[in-house]
């Protein structure tokens, strides 16, 4: 099992590296997104990779708007797609809470200096509104899109259970949650939740990605609770996003005067 992630690693750089040369692009930032990252991967669940690369000088000043994103390659193994720096930036302005995850993630493909000093700039602007109300709505999305049948897909559960506990991470401690499940599970919880997603955890981890399992009473009360209760709570917050774009535009100006794409 072991040779088979190297090799896919290995494959991943390979890729990342294509991506460079025929894009003519640097890649300063990859990542996994998915639920590797999460820690709570099936035996077929494939490799979510998540880049931000930065273009030449001169592609932005051009005035015609060039292409944003770079959609690589969608399969059954991998999942390659990256943002451009410029669209992070302005992105992680907004408060963009699917960034910060991006940025804190546990499996690290590349990082450069450039990278690290961008991590450094948008640390004002996470933003507890903008993520809490991205991550109940990915709750609210999962459970009544996949949760209403007799039988659910499990990875599900977690699809719906990891943004509420970012939630209540954010609530707590007003700062960027932890990617792994199992950390956002050492915040205190109910007994009988933990029992009930343990089980969860352990028939998913021995189970196809696409296999139904009977619906669990005590994760689908908490869903449906917490849902409804994250979703007045980040309504009713208000905007405590950053206006000011001095930190971001003078990394963005620093990266494209002094890195090799010029």
């Amino acid at each position: 099992m072991k040779n088979n992630v190297d090799n896919t690693i290995e494959e991943i750089l390979e890729k990342l590296s294509e991506v460079e040369r025929k894009e003519n692009v640097k890649v300063l930032y990859a990542v996994e997104s998915g639920s590797r990252a999460w820690g709570v991967e099936s035996p077929d669940s494939d490799y979510d990779v998540r880049f931000v690369y930065v273009r030449h000088k001169a592609d932005y000043l051009k005035l015609e708007e060039g292409k944003d994103v770079i959609e690589w390659q969608l399969d059954e193994v991998l999942d390659i797609n990256g943002w451009d720096l410029k669209k992070t930036l302005i992105q992680f302005h907004k408060g963009n809470a699917t960034l910060f995850e991006w940025a804190s993630s546990p499996i690290v493909y590349k990082v450069t200096k450039e990278w690290q000093a961008v991590c450094e700039s948008v640390k004002p602007y996470f933003s507890v509104k903008a993520a809490l109300y991205h991550y109940y709505g990915t709750a609210n999305s999962t459970f009544k899109q996949f949760l209403q049948e007799e039988t659910v897909k499990y990875k599900k559960y977690i699809y719906a259970l990891r943004p509420l506990l970012a939630c209540n991470y954010i609530m707590e401690h007003r700062e960027v949650p932890p990617v792994k499940f199992e950390e956002l599970l050492r915040q205190p919880l109910p007994e009988e939740l933990l029992l009930e997603i343990e089980t969860m955890l352990r028939i998913k981890a021995d189970s196809d990605e696409k296999a139904l399992h009977p619906k669990l009473p005590v994760i689908q009360k908490y869903i449906e609770e917490k849902t409804e209760e994250f979703g007045e709570i980040s309504k009713s917050m208000k905007d405590d996003r950053n206006p000011d774009w001095t930190a971001l535009n003078q990394v963005f100006l620093r990266i494209l005067e002094e890195g090799r794409i010029l």
